[in-house]
């Protein structure tokens, strides 16, 4: 195997690759990135044995066709050292990869590209076509509200649903709040109604991948796969097995006590507010009357914050409920400039936060937000 490669263009893909790859595995391979070459290009790629992703780089004709496995945190390091414009030459010979650039010169050991794991995916039933952009968007506007080593494995991730209406759904929920953001697919060549739960990781893998850009990433859904493919990359993530929550029950269309307000004057006073807060509860208090909004927070130094906002309130039932500032903050961050409206739902006291300023967005996200006892 021998190819040569310029640093910028090779950085990144080794970057996703170095991301995948597990630095402490019980299979040492699994910390290796696996490099082909061939004259029509190199293929580099890398897995835990529940995400893969696969580059392809175009190289020149002086190529010399072959294949290894090398240390993938050790070869990004050394690359990303270089100079920005440095032409750097790779070279395998008795089970050692030489890296040549300039006057610098470097041996890593190998281990057999034979032995470096491979998903067996079976075949995919579920074929459809989105924006990179809006696919980025949508894992973006919910990857914040997914669970963290919740015994209930599924919530460890992210649901990405096909609706029979033609829509794309990314839900994410912890327990405590609910995020879900959607966009419209082509009814042209959208698949049957079907959903796949991908796991943590794979999900914060992806949005390294994905560029903000218009080019189509063609997804297909397996049995036990979700494998997205754009430009230069192919990501496959294995599916998590599980029933998640039901979207349509959790996430209630309205509220009957509504409050509209302006997005950063809401968020700005809510971050002042949470310097006070209990900082392992992180409770605010809302007290609601017509016109204006009163948010509280003290803490057990006995310190206290209050700050009223003018907004406008529809239910005239006064109201005084406590939340996690963090739950509110997160999901007003996601959320454009603009008016965003507060709906208060009655018997559970839950909010349903929306914004109204992008009612006619290629994505529309949702949060639902539960309350605290203070």
């Amino acid at each position: 195997m021998k190819f040569s490669i310029g640093r910028e263009e090779v950085l990144k893909p080794l970057q996703l690759a170095a991301n995948v790859a597990e630095k402490r595995q019980t299979l040492p391979i699994l910390s290796n990135v696996l490099l082909i070459s061939k004259p029509e290009g190199l293929r580099i790629m890398a897995t835990d044995s529940e995400v893969e992703v696969i580059s392809q780089l175009g190289l020149d004709q002086h190529t010399v066709a072959g294949q290894t496995t090398v240390p993938a945190r050790k070869i990004l390091d050394i690359c990303k050292n270089l100079p920005p414009s440095a032409a750097i030459s790779f070279e395998l010979s008795k089970e050692r990869l030489l890296i040549k650039s300039g006057k610098s010169r470097f041996t890593l050991s190998t281990l057999p590209a034979d032995d470096f794991p491979h998903f067996d995916e079976g075949q995919g039933k579920h074929r459809f076509h989105v924006k990179s952009s809006l696919l980025k968007k949508l894992i973006d506007n919910t990857q914040f509200a997914m669970a963290q080593q919740d015994v209930r494995y599924y919530l460890n991730g992210m649901l990405l649903e096909v609706t029979e209406d033609h829509t794309l759904r990314a839900v994410a929920t912890d327990g405590h709040r609910l995020a879900t953001s959607s966009c419209r697919l082509d009814p042209a060549e959208s698949p049957e109604a079907v959903q796949a739960i991908m796991p943590r990781k794979g999900i914060l893998e992806l949005t390294r991948l994905l560029d903000d850009n218009d080019e189509n990433c063609e997804c297909l859904v397996g049995d036990n796969f979700v494998r997205i493919s754009s430009g230069g990359f192919t990501f496959t993530s294995k599916r998590v097995e599980g029933r998640f929550p039901d979207v349509q029950r959790k996430l209630p269309k309205t509220g009957d006590l509504i409050v509209t307000a302006d997005r950063d004057s809401l968020k700005q006073t809510l971050q002042r507010v949470a310097i006070l807060t209990n900082e392992k509860y992180r409770g605010v208090r809302l007290q609601l009357t017509p016109g204006l909004m009163t948010i509280l927070a003290n803490n057990p130094e006995q310190e206290e914050a209050e700050e009223e906002l003018d907004v406008t309130y529809h239910g005239g039932k006064l109201l005084d409920i406590g939340f996690n500032v963090a739950y509110l903050l997160d999901a007003l961050s996601a959320l454009p400039a603009g008016s965003v409206e507060l709906a208060f739902i009655e018997g559970n006291n839950s909010v349903l936060i929306r914004s109204l300023a992008a009612e006619d967005a290629p994505a529309q996200s949702l949060y639902v937000v539960m309350p605290m006892r203070l």
